[in-house]
């Protein structure tokens, strides 16, 4: 895992691909279907040491494989492995020299929102339209926003209106309903009993919370779950909580378009608007190394314009200047408006070219109009201006004198558009952006003792029930002694399982009183994790971490592990082949 990121360089070899970074083949990553490192490692603490330098934490595996005083810096090294909040992680090794363009989303990536005050942009605005628009009732109005209530990577389930967290093997955790918990038994007959259909969490019904935007729908929908449940609006009454939802979504959608949201931000961008002081610095340097960068946003131009004239400039700045729109020359290309994920679908959607100065647009020909230039056609095409809305990705491709999806590398926060559909459905490498990074790698690294304690305990737990197998294998089941022996055994997982139900709520609590880790479900890993470790080749806190190294940087996974070689690898070990029969 790389103590800090690195910035990508172009290709030395137009052959060179980058998942080539082990001369090894086979040891190289696979794209999406692989089993990759762990996403919160144990490595994301710091690694004491008692004294002495690399020489001293590596002295032993030097001396074994004849390499002891043989390497030039290993002993610079210094005494702990640091690992910080501003680190880039692996899942999937990249070889940077072979990325050609790097692409990246806007909103939550290149520009980071001041929470919870952008979002409550949308919340009252979403709020005033459901009550004047669509008949809702006034006490509506009268709703507060609550962003800490939420996680990212949840689960709405918009027909039965609740909300739900849920680990890598499909099976709920937790599970609210509106703002009331769902208990254990009500849960597994909801989520776990139903033998005659199995969830796959990916039905219509089913939304996940893949971004940071979602925040707003899904407090709206709890606090209107429970206004229904309460029985005192015979509105609500002949609503289902699916069409319930489909109306936030439609009311918080519209503010995005309708100015609610844009013109507040453009009249106040430091109200709302992160100052990431790294951010034009590092995308400077990308161009400087001869990178090919581009924008590509779901964002309309006028607002796409907004935002990142602020990020440019640090400020707010006039009509005049902003006109200007200085920040363009940091980009190859800027797509607005590009309907992620259908841009990475449909090869028929149609390509606009934007006029900066009144946001009007004018049709092109695409893919056929750059072949019709001639040599250097996406050159000459780009001269007559390279701000465009909608297109797909053939045209980026074409533009960017692309050849295979593997040379780009997209940098977006949304699981699904940005990161899992660019994987699957264009080979695009990718950098999954997740601001929450910050407060879980510090309180992982906080609670790290406790963590610890739950590890052992679980080891000891298993070894136990291990030790009881065994008896009831091998002795007389009838004998007196051994139903006593065996109830000591059954005594003392019952207290071993009462501590640690005490200690992993403790564990939990402090990431999220409510819904815990974002990486975790009870001991298993989150869905949500499962995602990123399967589809984010890279991830990390904030674009502006990219700004932090040398090009020459290439990102290496950890070995991956599965649970026999983790037994085995484990301290007070031992492998015994002794056949039991």
């Amino acid at each position: 895992m790389p103590r800090r990121p690195s910035i990508l360089s172009p290709p030395t070899s137009p052959m060179m691909s980058s998942y080539e970074v082990d001369s090894d083949e086979d040891a190289e990553q696979r794209m999406g279907e692989g089993n990759p490192a762990r996403t919160i490692p144990e490595s994301v603490v710091v690694r004491k040491q008692a004294n002495g330098g690399a020489s001293n934490r590596y002295a032993d595996v030097l001396a074994s494989v004849g390499l002891d005083g043989k390497l030039n810096q290993a002993d610079s090294l210094p005494k702990e492995r640091i690992v910080s909040s501003y680190d880039i992680f692996c899942n999937r090794e990249l070889k940077q020299e072979a990325i050609t363009a790097i692409g990246f989303d806007m909103d939550y990536t290149l520009v980071q929102y001041k929470q919870p005050a952008f979002d409550e942009l949308a919340f009252n605005g979403a709020k005033e339209k459901l009550v004047n628009s669509l008949g809702y009732p006034k006490e509506v109005l009268d709703f507060e926003y609550d962003h800490k209530s939420w996680q990212r990577g949840l689960i709405i389930d918009t027909e039965r209106g609740n909300v739900l967290k849920i680990d890598r093997h499909k099976y709920v955790r937790v599970a609210y309903h509106g703002f009331e918990e769902i208990s254990s038994s009500t849960r597994k007959i909801l989520y776990a009993r139903n033998f005659n259909k199995v969830e796959s969490f990916s039905e219509k019904s089913y939304v996940n919370m893949d971004t940071l935007f979602q925040f707003v729908d899904v407090h709206l929908f709890a606090l209107l779950v429970e206004m229904k449940d309460g029985g005192e609006h015979e509105m609500l009454d002949f609503k289902t909580y699916g069409e319930i939802y489909k109306q936030i979504r439609q009311s918080v959608d519209l503010c995005h378009r309708d100015g609610v949201i844009k013109d507040e931000v453009a009249r106040y961008p430091d109200k709302y608007i992160v100052d990431d002081k790294g951010m034009i610095p590092m995308l400077k340097r990308y161009k400087e190394q001869g990178v090919k960068l581009f924008l590509l946003t779901n964002s309309f131009w006028e607002y796409t314009s907004t935002a990142m004239n602020y990020l440019y400039h640090g400020k707010r700045i006039n009509d005049e200047e902003q006109k200007k729109n200085e920040w363009i020359e940091l980009f190859d290309l800027v797509i607005a408006g590009s309907c992620k994920p259908a841009f990475m679908l449909d090869p028929y959607l149609q390509l606009f070219r934007v006029n900066m100065q009144d946001g009007s647009l004018k049709n092109t020909d695409g893919v056929f109009e750059i072949d019709a230039l001639g040599p250097d056609g996406a050159t000459k095409f780009l001269e007559q201006g390279k701000i465009f809305q909608g297109g797909n990705w053939q045209h980026l491709h074409k533009m960017l004198g692309v050849k295979s999806g593997d040379e780009i590398l997209y940098v977006g926060d949304h699981l699904y558009s940005d990161v899992l559909r660019s994987k699957r459905t264009l080979g695009w490498r990718s950098l999954f952006i997740m601001p929450e990074l910050d407060d879980e790698l510090r309180v992982f690294a906080a609670e790290l003792p406790l963590r610890n304690k739950i590890s052992k305990l679980r080891e000891l737990r298993e070894e136990l029930e291990l030790k009881a197998e065994f008896i009831r294998r091998t002795e007389d089941m009838n004998d007196a002694s051994v139903k006593a022996k065996l109830a000591e055994f059954e005594a003392d997982d019952d207290a071993i399982k009462e501590v640690l139900t005490t200690l992993a709520e403790k564990w939990h609590s402090a990431f999220h009183p409510v819904w815990g880790a974002m990486f975790n479900a009870g001991y298993q890993e989150s869905r949500f994790a499962f995602y990123v470790e399967n589809y984010a080749c890279l991830y990390t806190s904030k674009a502006s971490n990219m700004g932090l190294s040398s090009p020459t940087r290439s990102f290496r996974t950890t070995m991956d592990i599965v649970p026999h070689d983790q037994l085995l690898e484990a301290a007070n070990t031992k492998f015994d082949d002794t056949n039991p029969w």
